[in-house]
């Protein structure tokens, strides 16, 4: 007697309301493989350039009008400067002193460039963002190249200004590419801390220009060094730029070697800025294509 087979049964489908969504929503990752992640930056380095050469190309970088602007900007707010601080001090102040503020606005103006384009490299780049994969690091990397290349072409001016104002030269002047480095390792440390602040904090470039001309203002461009009482001295040591642009007063102006604290603190924001922003940069990357 043979038994019925039995009929296989019909999968039902499920209901459309039953199928699954899926939701992307904000989270930490915490910080990837430091080493593979910066190698990558390195292998892509040819991206954070050509990025930065069109971003000038917009600023009109490649004329000659547009690189005579670059050095006229400063230089302008260098002579109002030293036009107001000569009327404060009722024109005590020597002719030179100006070779000295405009080598505190060139230099401030590497790092508050960097910073300033940094914050906004991620913001402005959001369909970037979304639609390649590569390493985010390299947008704020690119405004810094940038700053750089603004810096260039103010060399040859205070070269020349340096020149008649008969400032001294010898071998502490080499001490100016220590410390063009280290602004710039502050400018690439603040911008990268400051376009991850962006994604989250977009009132953020409403802020940072008051910001950058506390930087200014507390750093010892309009004034010297030796001017800052003792009990005010730590302003100096908080403010990331000053001790460096103190050193770079010591360097450029008197042809002296920078001081040992100068140098200490100097150091220590520059490296420090570096790590703590690239850290908290890396550690939010995953996030930035969800917040933009």
């Amino acid at each position: 007697m043979s038994t019925p087979t039995a009929k296989p049964q019909r999968r039902s489908r499920p209901p459309a309301w039953a199928t699954d969504v899926h939701v992307y929503e904000p989270h930490v990752t915490g910080i990837p493989p430091v080493r593979e992640y910066l190698r990558e930056v390195w292998r892509r380095r040819e991206f954070a350039l050509e990025l930065s050469r069109t971003q000038l190309r917009t600023q009109q970088y490649g004329t000659v009008l547009g690189q005579i602007w670059l050095v006229l900007n400063p230089v302008l707010l260098a002579l109002v400067y030293f036009v107001l601080v000569d009327i404060i001090r009722a024109g005590e102040r020597e002719p030179a002193v100006f070779a000295h503020l405009l080598a505190g606005i060139f230099g401030y103006h590497l790092v508050s460039t960097a910073i300033r384009e940094g914050a906004i490299s991620l913001t402005r780049s959001g369909r970037l963002i979304l639609n390649s994969s590569f390493p985010r690091m390299l947008l704020p990397l690119s405004a810094v190249i940038s700053a750089l290349k603004q810096f260039l072409p103010t060399v040859p001016l205070y070269i020349l200004i340096h020149w008649l104002f008969d400032r001294p030269v010898n071998v502490n002047t080499l001490w100016v590419l220590v410390l063009t480095l280290m602004l710039l390792m502050v400018g690439t440390g603040l911008g990268l801390l400051a376009a991850a602040v962006q994604v989250y904090f977009r009132d953020l470039k409403s802020f940072l220009p008051y910001a950058l001309r506390i930087m200014l203002f507390g750093a010892p461009v309009l004034y010297f060094v030796t001017r800052v009482p003792d009990s005010y001295s730590w302003l100096l040591d908080v403010n990331p730029v000053g001790r460096i642009l103190a050193a770079w007063e010591q360097v450029l102006y008197f042809g002296n070697m920078p001081t040992t604290h100068s140098l200490v603190v100097g150091a220590a924001w520059s490296v420090g800025s570096v790590v703590v922003g690239a850290l908290f940069f890396m550690s939010r990357e995953r996030e930035f294509a969800v917040r933009l």
